[in-house]
């Protein structure tokens, strides 16, 4: 009996959970659907006629293509270099110990408790003085340092939890260190990368201060701030900033939709094991 009431009230938990996260989600595509002027007037009435024509202003007027491009490669960049950095810098705290391997990562650490938003100053002359202010890769580069101190903690920690017998029979077979890495770790730690991916992904897609700061040029853009074209000093159109909303979260919802059995194996495995 105190078994069946426990069951009834996680499964309590998780429905209330599941209502709280769909709700927006319902509000957003049902907004989406509705024409600016009817929303103003009713924001949370049904829309009973979808006004399907959100979705193709958004393209005509907003410019969405360009901006939805230049979010794409600013966003697929950082990925491609936060990965590639803290599967290396992982593998070598996790996988080797040596002089100073705790200070070197918990120096690492430091820079998940200092946001890039609090540098902003300091990171704007040394851009400018770079050469690489108004941007893509200047921009990328914020991103992925900013990024990878969390991604290194996580990696190191899926790294350490694999038995080092891969490592000596890898070795004995002749295996060098970049083989070793490339076919026997990176394969185990996928979880590991998709749970990064993910994580480092949302803030990056989703920024629109740093963007703002960084870019200056109109057609450099990213897709959060290309959205703030239907807000007006008199008027702004609700209906078509809302579709822009909702196309604006498809890559992220097909990048969970690809990652969801890897992340969730990460999960389930645990990222700071060892």
């Amino acid at each position: 009996m105190k078994l069946l009431r426990s069951k009834i009230f996680f499964q309590g938990v998780l429905i209330i959970n599941s209502i709280m996260v769909l709700l927006p989600v319902f509000f957003l595509l049902n907004s989406s659907l509705r024409e600016s002027n009817d929303f103003a007037s009713t924001p949370f009435a049904l829309a009973r006629d979808p006004y399907w024509e959100n979705y193709s202003k958004v393209w005509s007027e907003g410019s969405f293509g360009s901006y939805f491009f230049n979010s794409l490669i600013i966003t697929g960049g950082s990925l491609i270099l936060i990965l590639i950095l803290a599967l290396g810098a992982g593998f070598v705290l996790g996988r080797y110990q040596f002089k100073g391997n705790n200070l070197i990562f918990g120096f690492i650490l430091t820079g998940m408790l200092v946001p890039a938003k609090l540098a902003i100053l300091p990171l704007f002359i040394q851009l400018k003085w770079m050469g690489l202010l108004d941007s893509r890769l200047g921009l990328i580069l914020v991103y992925t340092s900013a990024a990878l101190p969390a991604a290194v903690f996580i990696m190191s920690g899926f790294f350490r939890s694999l038995p080092n017998d891969l490592d000596n029979a890898a070795r004995i077979d002749g295996a060098s260190e970049i083989v070793l890495l490339r076919r026997v770790l990176v394969p185990l730690v996928r979880p590991g990368m998709a749970i990064v991916a993910i994580y480092s992904a949302i803030p990056i897609w989703n920024d629109f201060f740093l963007p703002l700061v960084f870019l200056q040029t109109p057609e450099k853009k990213t897709l959060m701030q290309g959205l703030t074209v239907f807000f007006g000093q008199y008027a702004s159109q609700w209906g078509v900033l809302f579709a822009g909303l909702c196309l604006a979260a498809l890559p992220l919802v097909v990048l969970y939709l690809v990652l969801s059995e890897q992340f969730i194996k990460g999960l389930t495995a645990g990222a700071v094991k060892g």
